[in-house]
């Protein structure tokens, strides 16, 4: 399964991102998973100390490969990055393997950039060539092109009640469709009200999205937080319905 996960800042993605790698990792499986969020905070939901170093940092191995360091103003398009991943991931708890892309400062609309051909180079690569990856990504999913999106199997999307989390659903849907992902699915996260879960399923369902879960608001996330642990780690409701949530994706692969 190669699943992206992305959502409006806040929505608690990274959560579910990270539990969702360990509970597949626990079955057994090689997983890896990529932070590609700017705020690379996906090491606390994996129960990772430190993250390792980020890719986009690496410059002087991104221009070497790129062969951008020839100072003549062209790049390539398709670095050798198959050892980037043994070299530059931390083992993490269950065996999951973390993956951090990290930012790119780029100027105007878009960037043609050694660092971002380097990047996508990467992702591709990993998509294509292991089984089961699991995408932290930014709303903007920013590093995935229409070379990589080919390898996503399911685009799910993190809502909590609100409109803007629901407007930024929107918007990743006509980004990924606009790439080529054809596969989307939603899960509502911080609930408090059944009938405001209601309303937001009916509206996600109206736009295309199916919801294939409903994640209750857990205090046991904010404690897990607050002890630098890993929500899977401390446990609870929201925890118990992320493993139900796992078995539908599961399922649909």
């Amino acid at each position: 399964m190669k699943l992206a996960v992305a959502g409006k800042g806040g929505v608690g993605k990274t959560t579910i991102a990270g539990t969702l790698a360990r509970l597949f990792a626990r079955e057994g499986e090689r997983v890896i998973a990529v932070d590609a969020d700017p705020a690379m905070n996906l090491k606390f939901a994996l129960g990772i100390m430190r993250n390792p170093e980020p890719i986009s940092e690496l410059k002087d191995l991104i221009f070497t490969r790129t062969a951008a360091d020839t100072g003549m103003g062209v790049f390539k398009l398709n670095p050798k990055v198959d050892d980037i991943l043994a070299q530059f991931g931390a083992l993490g708890p269950d065996g999951v393997t973390l993956l951090v892309m990290g930012t790119i400062e780029k100027g105007g609309t878009g960037c043609t950039c050694p660092e971002n051909a380097f990047l996508r180079a990467l992702l591709r690569h990993v998509l294509f060539k292991e089984s089961t990856v699991i995408l932290d990504m930014e709303a903007g999913i920013e590093h995935l092109g229409r070379g990589t999106a080919r390898g996503v199997d399911l685009m799910l999307t993190v809502v909590e009640p609100g409109m803007r989390s629901v407007e930024t659903v929107a918007r990743i849907k006509t980004l990924g469709e606009d790439i080529g992902i054809t596969r989307f699915a939603a899960v509502v996260n911080k609930v408090t009200s059944a009938d405001v879960a209601h309303r937001i399923e009916t509206i996600l369902v109206e736009m295309g999205i199916p919801v294939l879960g409903i994640v209750p608001h857990d205090p046991a996330l904010i404690q897990a937080d607050l002890e630098g642990k890993a929500p899977l780690d401390v446990g609870g409701v929201a925890v118990e319905r992320i493993k139900a949530l796992k078995e539908k994706i599961t399922a649909l692969s």
